[in-house]
């Protein structure tokens, strides 16, 4: 009876990490996006394709993420559907491009298939006696009906495409983001292995950082000298405080033995590996002279931003939370902190980039203390 009731962890199984290099690479096309100027900055409608893409890749990896997590058991068809979507990745992501207008039909084709892909598994594991509860009948038939009505709208979208030249598809992922908030109580029915789902969180966020360390590599080029050897180290340490944040938070302060859906937790994630996004090209563009200070201050200001907001939004997943994971007033006066000084120093990118270390191991510090004034206390009396 023990056993029954106690949930068995399921692992992140080898063919999960294989299939979430592809979107390693898919991170890399999605970057290219924005690394052409027009004006002194990203030109805004690459930059809105570059949004676009980015959140339809994380889209799909998601709801990939959540199927597995719930219904995927190392099953022959399952395989075969990762083996699928991976292939058809790869011609996403040969559609995201600057001349995307060639590559519409064989992106969007694409990104149908891989919908279609997910649906017939869906309707696999409904015709499976262990999942004929009605309330995962129910969480199935939601991700299907979602599915279908994206199927459709893409369809739809590549016919207006060939009378109008409007490029209306990515209105299916905006379907799909709406439909997970709308329909959040039905989610929210069938619980998430949370370790599980946390473990394959984080290795896509380590995904991103390892494009991040790859962006900084320009900060190591050129004439050695002082001011190389500073630039390369404040870049190499924010990199450093931006993993430490999130590692810190991962290792320590996160309840994996929490029983919950996972969908604001996923939602969350959407964000932080988007800012994560955006703060690697905004490393790179920092020492570069050709970029115009201002839209590259408020572009790497806002980026880190965003990272931390959401990352502070992960406290009611931690350890001892009781309303806060961080200090709501510290937490808010380091960042606007931040947000002035960049402003202020706009100018000198070498007082920005310092600045940015000091908010990356501020952030860290506030969670370490967290750590040590209620977590640990907590683990020791429970060791005691």
């Amino acid at each position: 009876m023990l056993d029954f009731l106690k949930q068995k962890e399921k692992k992140v199984e080898y063919i999960e990490l294989i299939y979430d290099l592809v979107f390693v690479y898919m991170i890399g096309r999605n970057n290219s996006l924005v690394g052409h100027l027009s004006g002194g900055f990203i030109d805004p409608s690459l930059y809105l394709t570059y949004v676009l893409c980015t959140l339809i890749t994380i889209q799909i990896w998601y709801m990939t993420t959540l199927f597995i997590n719930r219904y995927g058991n190392n099953e022959f068809s399952e395989y075969i559907g990762l083996f699928i979507n991976m292939y058809l990745l790869y011609y996403m992501a040969d559609g995201t491009s600057l001349q995307w207008e060639s590559s519409f039909y064989r992106y969007n084709i694409a990104w149908m298939l891989i919908l279609v892909n997910l649906m017939v598994q869906y309707i696999l594991k409904m015709k499976r006696p262990e999942y004929s509860t009605p309330w995962e009948r129910s969480n199935m038939m939601l991700f299907i009906r979602v599915m279908a009505a994206m199927v459709v709208t893409i369809i739809a979208g590549m016919i207006v495409y060939r009378f109008t030249g409007l490029p209306v598809t990515p209105v299916a992922m905006v379907i799909g983001i709406a439909a997970t908030i709308i329909q959040r109580k039905k989610l929210d029915l069938v619980a998430v292995d949370f370790p599980h789902l946390t473990e394959r969180v984080m290795l896509y966020v380590v995904f991103t950082f390892g494009e991040m360390i790859i962006s900084i590599s320009t900060y190591f080029r050129g004439d050695f000298g002082p001011m190389r050897l500073y630039l390369s180290l404040c870049a190499f340490l924010i990199v450093v405080g931006l993993f430490m944040s999130y590692g810190f938070l991962y290792d320590h302060l996160l309840d994996r033995e929490m029983s919950i859906s996972g969908n604001s937790f996923m939602i969350i994630h959407i964000f932080i590996i988007f800012a994560l996004s955006n703060l690697t090209m905004a490393l790179e563009f920092m020492p570069e002279p050709e970029v115009a200070l201002i839209p590259k201050t408020i572009y790497i200001t806002a980026s880190f931003v965003v990272y931390y907001v959401f990352i502070f939004l992960l406290a009611p997943f931690s350890k001892g939370y009781c309303g806060e994971l961080l200090s709501f007033r510290w937490f808010g006066i380091t960042l606007a902190a931040f947000v002035v000084l960049m402003a202020v120093f706009y100018r000198q990118p070498v007082i920005n980039i310092a600045v940015s270390v000091a908010l990356t191991f501020a952030i860290w510090y506030f969670e370490y203390k967290y750590w040590k004034e209620v977590i640990l206390p907590e683990e020791e009396d429970e060791q005691a």
